[in-house]
């Protein structure tokens, strides 16, 4: 699967789990459980309860992704 096959969804981090583990609340009511993607974490941004954040989703599993993006 490559990059272009994953879908965006804007959303609110509401539950910081452990492991690096987030629940994201999106726009459109759907709850996903997300990771922080490797260059998120290679550049060591954070990530906090309450934070704006985009995640990339996969079609095959719509319930987890990926934070790629936290606004500012």
């Amino acid at each position: 699967m490559s990059k272009e096959d994953l879908i965006q969804l804007q959303g609110e981090v509401v539950h910081v789990g452990k492991g690096g583990n987030f629940r994201v609340q999106c726009e459109n009511g759907h709850e996903v459980l997300a990771k922080l993607s490797g260059r998120t974490r290679r550049y060591r941004i954070r990530v906090v309860l309450g934070d704006r954040v985009t995640v990339a989703v996969s079609p095959y599993d719509p319930a987890r992704g990926f934070i790629v993006y936290r606004e500012r």
